[in-house]
Parts: C-alpha cells; structure tokens; sequence
C-alpha cells in the first residue's frame, strides 16, 4: 500500500460514570484517532493514552506531537509501506508506544482491507467469540460496590475485576464474595499502588481465591515482584510492567509472574502484543486482554486479539455501553457473556459519520 497521509483526529467521548482507580478519576476520555490513507484504502488506529501521565509516561498531547514532528514522517516512503515494516522505520525512537501503535492499527487496518482480510485471522484467531470481563473502580462506598457488581454480572458478564489500593482492598473482596459466593471469577488491579511492604496485606487476600493480583508494585520493580509471588499464593499478573516480548520474558524467567495483562497500546501494536503471546504461551503462562476504556475503534482490534488460542482468561474487552452511551462504530454487545469476533475486512468496524462527527474536537492532516 503506498500511504498518501494521516489524519489525527481528537474526539470527546463523554463515559456513563466516573471510573476511579488508584491514579485518578476519569469522567471523559480525550482520544486521539488516526486514519491512514492510502491508494487502495483507508483505515483507524485508536491511541489510548490518557490525557494526563498517570497510568504511563504518555498523555494525549504528547502522542499527537511524536506523530506530527517524528512518526508519522518516518513513514513516508518510496515504496510501499505494509504494516510488519512500521515497527522497523519507527524502532528508532524511544517509547511512544501508544503513539506506534495507533499508527501501525490504522496501516495494518488499511492493509487488510484492501486485501479483503479481516485482522483476527491475520493475528491467528481460533475462536468466533471471547469472553468477557469487566472492571470495576473504586468506589464510595461497599454497598454502591455491591450494587455494581450485581448489575454486571445480571447483564453477563462472566468475570469481576475490582480495582484496589491501599485502604480499600481486602473489605470490598470480602464484601463481593460473601454477596455472591465463591463462583464468581474475580480478580484485583493496584495498578502500582502498592509496594513490597504491603506483602502482608496482600497476602490477606489469599483465603478469597481470586483469579490473579494484578500489576500491585510499581512497574519498575520487576525482582519486587518475584519476591511477592513468594509470599502470596494468589497468582500475580504483571501489566505496567510488560511493554515488550523481551521484558515479558524476563519476568517469567524472573519468576515475577504467572499471568500476563497484554494491553497492545502499551506494548507498541498488535504484532508485538502477538509476540508477547507466543513467548507466555511457550512458557505456559496465561494471558489476557486489557482494556483502556477505548471506543468501538480499539474494541474491535482488542477483541481480534483476544481469540487467539493463549487468551485463556476473561478480558478487559466490555461491551461498548459499559463505557459509553453512544460509541463511535455500531455498538459491540453482550451475548451470553461474550463478544462476537468481527469477520469483515480488516477492523470489521468503522466508525459512524454522524457520530464521529457529533464527538469530534479537531482534525489535522498530514500529507505524505
């Protein structure tokens, strides 16, 4: 595909309810979109960072200018430009990976389609649907926790992820668990709130059974985390911590883990988080698809990535009303608990004009 340009696209996307968790609170979500356009087809990319450096060192203005000043001019090429060769042009400058991988979403997203191939099956999909969990963030109080979980699990979903932090951990999981019993699969996400101190009362958590203790030390502190996993017996799942298939690697050689949390924009794009399969698989280490809070656009690309055969854990992969009242593609909905695979060429979605429209704050573009 010979790549003519990129359009940045900012959207407002308003979300239903505030979403607390041991960074922040978010009410909105200020997205950057990217269509690349080439001479056969067009296609989206979705950046997730947020717009503030709280979850990683990105935020949304910064990821609009590395495009507009560094990335997407690395790009221009002669020749044609097929996704697997956008990680090489862009490998040369540090970090940015939300940055790359809505680039390289919006060129490999363009490129299926112009060859009328959808991505789960370039990825290696096996399955039609994946399960689906959903995250639950902190809140004022138990009982408005209690009724929160309630209405998910009656609308299907098949897993509870509760985020945690210090003073608001062991009673909430005792709280959903004497509410609604040891079947229902939970886990917790400190997103780094936590460090190797805290051993013990992490530790507390052991008796609830729960599926994984996600990302509790600061992302930095991967022996900290092979230290932990000694001391808990509820399996720790890294997230912050993993940005590559190397660093993946090394904390399983680490023992740091036994679960791996893939978010592809954290990560640098879907053929890496592809990587990062492959190396958990090969070491035996479930993994499962994070979520941050994307339209439609990045739901799509998620869902694709979470038939592969390794994702043998519910993922972060919500419905679309869970976040939005409106999104900006059709809607992805609950069926029985999971989210259909979309078939169609590339993405399988495409955003709505009139929505995209209505949530759009500004465009540039940047012809190649």
């Amino acid at each position: 595909m010979k790549l003519t340009g990129i359009e940045l696209r900012r959207v407002a996307m308003p979300l239903v309810a505030p979403f607390r968790t041991s960074f922040g609170v978010q009410h909105a979500r200020d997205i950057l979109l990217v269509r690349a356009v080439g001479d056969q087809s067009e296609g989206w990319g979705e950046c997730v960072a947020m717009s503030d450096p709280l979850y990683s060192p990105e935020y949304v203005d910064a990821a609009a200018d590395v495009m507009r000043r560094f990335l997407i001019p690395a790009l221009a090429q002669p020749d044609r430009l097929d996704a697997a060769r956008v990680g090489t042009l862009l490998h040369g400058f540090k970090g940015h990976r939300m940055a790359k991988c809505a680039l390289e979403a919006a060129v490999l997203d363009a490129e299926l389609r112009a060859e009328g191939r959808p991505l789960a099956r370039e990825l290696g999909a096996v399955r039609e649907q994946v399960p689906c969990g959903v995250s639950v963030g902190i809140m004022d109080s138990v009982p408005q926790l209690l009724d929160a979980v309630g209405g998910y699990l009656e609308a299907g979903y098949v897993r509870i992820k509760l985020k945690i932090e210090p003073g608001w951990d062991v009673e909430p999981v005792r709280a959903v668990r004497e509410r609604f019993g040891d079947d229902v699969l939970l886990q917790v996400d400190a997103n780094t709130a936590y460090t190797l101190a805290d051993a013990g009362q992490l530790a507390r958590l052991d008796p609830f059974e729960l599926l994984l203790i996600e990302q509790p030390l600061d992302e930095e502190d991967v022996l900290g985390h092979a230290e932990l996993a000694k001391s808990v017996r509820t399996p720790i799942c890294l997230d912050e911590s993993i940005t590559s298939a190397a660093t993946a690697a090394a904390a399983i050689r680490l023992g740091a883990c036994r679960i791996v949390n893939i978010k592809p924009g954290r990560v640098g794009g879907y053929l890496e988080a592809r990587r990062i399969h492959d190396v958990c698989r090969a070491h035996g280490i479930a993994v499962w698809c994070g979520g941050m809070l994307e339209t439609g656009i990045g739901r799509a690309a998620n869902v694709a990535l979470a038939a592969l055969p390794g994702f043998t854990l519910p993922g972060d992969t919500s419905a679309s009303d869970r976040y939005f009242s409106t999104d900006l593609t059709e809607p992805f909905v609950l069926q029985d608990g999971h989210l259909p695979v979309p078939t169609g060429p590339g993405l399988g979605v495409a955003p709505q004009p009139d929505r995209l429209a209505e949530f759009t704050t500004s465009t540039e573009w940047i012809p190649l």
